[in-house]
């Protein structure tokens, strides 16, 4: 039986790395004085040996938890089906496992309950700093989070001034290059099933939709709004394919409502795209694979999670790493948009 390869340690990720066996210390407990490019390729050194640090040792002598806290306001039921948040998830753990430092998951079924579990998280000295996703309208917790006196990162910037580091994507321009996309292919009657206007980018994606349909000289009168639900979704495409007048085309704010609309269009004995053109929103890798594949527009949630928790991780260890502007919001054209039907297809 092969000898038990020993565990790389500190020295070993400070030769790798090519600095001092401090300099990785600092790094890896995200303490102030290291750039943030050294920060790192210390990081990127110690995954790659497959470093792992005692956690229980590191949070005793310098009193921290080394955990995030992420805290989401959904019903479980939205989480498990939508995309987003797993990739989320997996690109935060990605920055995170090499760190040494853990995620602190918390699903908490309104706002009232969100703010108690911020309070508690901070309260029990169990995280050292937080994320804050789905940017709402008047958000209350950017200022708990000020008066809680605990490092942030907000995912996209917030209506209301704040002093935490924002990293942003457009996802205007998804949905404007949707839009412009079905017109380009002869489109009039274009629909859009909207996510919850409390939300900042779900007001966002419906108010790029009503101006991309204002520049192409079009009605933006066919709007439904959900709370992302597949079943939403669903119920949407139904209610909006009943009028003699229906939609030739549906712009849908995520892909779970996007490919729920699919489905229930085809039982319906429609043909997408022929009849029916439809456009998702997170470019999750199970609408490539349906048929027809999805035109979506995709966002890259993991690589979202890693910039959130590197730009965290600085702000904790005493950084002002200031805001990150992301890639824009892409537009990906795949089989379930065509050129507009010729005549209102039947409803059967």
């Amino acid at each position: 039986m092969p000898a038990e390869r020993p565990r790389p340690t500190i020295a070993d990720v400070a030769e790798r790395a090519g600095v001092s066996k401090g300099l990785v210390s600092f790094a890896l407990n995200g303490r102030p004085g290291v750039s943030p490019q050294t920060r790192d390729r210390i990081l990127e050194v110690a995954r790659e040996l497959g470093w792992q640090p005692s956690l229980r040792a590191r949070a005793l002598s310098v009193n921290r938890a080394f955990a995030l806290g992420l805290v989401i306001t959904r019903d479980p039921e939205i989480i498990t089906g939508d995309p987003f948040y797993p990739s989320f998830i997996a690109g935060v753990e990605r920055e995170l496992a090499p760190a040494g430092q853990a995620l602190v998951l918390s699903v908490v079924p309104d706002e009232e309950a969100e703010l108690a579990a911020y309070r508690k998280l901070v309260a029990d000295r169990r995280v050292d700093g937080v994320f804050i996703t789905d940017l709402r309208h008047d958000d209350a917790r950017i200022e708990l989070a000020r008066e809680l006196n605990v490092p942030a990162v907000t995912l996209g910037h917030p209506e209301t001034p704040s002093p935490f580091p924002a990293v942003s994507m457009d996802d205007r321009a998804g949905i404007e290059a949707a839009v412009d996309h079905l017109v380009r292919l002869g489109h009039r009657r274009i629909a859009h099933v909207a996510g919850p206007a409390r939300m900042l980018h779900g007001s966002r994606r419906r108010r790029a939709f009503e101006d991309a349909m204002a520049r192409a000289g079009l009605p933006a009168d066919l709007v439904v709004e959900t709370d992302f639900r597949a079943a939403d979704g669903a119920r949407a495409t139904r209610d909006l394919l009943a009028p003699p007048d229906a939609p030739t085309a549906i712009v849908y704010a995520n892909d779970p409502m996007a490919i729920a609309g699919l489905g229930f269009a085809q039982r319906t004995g429609l043909r997408v795209p022929d009849d029916l053109s439809i456009t998702g929103f997170d470019g999750s890798d199970v609408g490539e694979h349906l048929f027809p594949a999805l035109s979506t527009v995709a966002t890259e949630a993991a690589g979202w999670g890693a910039v959130a928790a590197r730009v965290l991780l600085r702000s904790i260890a005493g950084e002002e790493p200031g805001d990150t502007d992301l890639p824009p919001a892409r537009f990906v054209p795949r089989e379930s948009t065509a050129p507009a039907p010729p005549s209102p297809p039947a409803n059967g």
